[in-house]
């Protein structure tokens, strides 16, 4: 009786794990890229950026994988322990932050939120609480993100763009005197030599970073690196063909976008709108 065959690989993390298993597949199978992408239907790309580990795809696609490799269920139980795995966030996470403290640009783009460099203590409380976080790790990374300011108000600070979409300035915190809190500083950011604000009104449209928040740092060694995320997951992206992509679509982003000055207008108004607190 043939014995079902174990997983093995030399990675025990999940998302090298299952990059592995589709390599090994694939070499298995004889096929290239571009015959499994014409196979299944999707760009050949994809399947590459799964093999290297830079992106687990959709479980859809792990499925239409395990139909086509006759794995009934194998890849799509290793992209669930993958999707489900938070080191690697965790690692890519913290190398940005490494990286952050050393570039000597920066370009940001915010879609969903204010970022943790630019949020006052109040919008940071409101933002991490509803994440769950709470007692003394809530302190720790409040205190961290206040801490984070010090690389754009320190000595010799690095010149720094901003783009937010409008929906970012409309959606306001539940205490209406932080949320006047939160606008007075960004006002007072857009006001210093080293910094641009704009804002991207909703009639700009459909865009490349339409649901992406995205930072695009400029190296020492004048290496562009950017890093991608949403409300579960970011992504450290280093090979340049990929990071001048997501640049295009930020310089698409930046035309679309109010001025420097239209844009500290726009807040201003919106801080005249916002009630005070009685």
């Amino acid at each position: 009786m043939s014995q079902r065959r174990v997983v093995t690989s030399r990675s025990q993390e999940p998302r090298q794990r299952f990059a592995e298993e589709l390599r090994r597949l694939r070499a298995q199978k004889g096929v290239s890229l571009r015959q499994l992408g014409e196979w299944l239907g999707w760009d050949w790309s994809l399947f590459g950026k799964m093999e290297k580990g830079d992106t687990l795809g959709s479980p859809e696609v792990a499925q239409a994988l395990d139909q086509y490799y006759e794995a009934p269920g194998m890849l799509l139980a290793l992209w669930e322990l993958a999707a489900g795995d938070h080191t690697q966030f965790r690692e890519r996470y913290r190398r940005y932050m490494a990286l952050e403290a050393e570039a000597v640009s920066l370009w940001h783009f915010a879609v969903s939120v204010v970022p943790g460099l630019l949020q006052t203590e109040g919008y940071a409380r409101e933002a991490l609480t509803a994440g769950g976080i709470k007692g003394a790790e809530l302190e720790r990374q409040i205190k961290a993100r206040i801490g984070r300011r010090e690389l754009l108000e320190g000595a010799d600070p690095p010149p720094f763009r901003t783009i937010f979409a409008e929906a970012v300035l409309r959606t306001l915190l539940e205490n209406e005197g932080e949320w006047r809190a939160q606008l007075t500083y960004l006002g007072e950011l857009a006001e210093r030599e080293n910094v641009t604000v704009q804002v991207l009104p909703q009639r700009a449209g459909v865009h490349g970073l339409v649901a992406t928040d995205a930072w695009f740092l400029r190296l020492k060694d004048g290496r562009p690196v950017a890093y991608t995320e949403n409300a579960h997951s970011g992504e450290l992206i280093e090979e340049s063909t990929r990071v001048e992509r997501l640049q295009r679509a930020y310089d698409v982003v930046r035309d679309k976008a109010m001025s420097p000055a239209e844009s500290q207008k726009f807040i201003l108004r919106l801080l005249e709108e916002t009630p005070c607190d009685p």
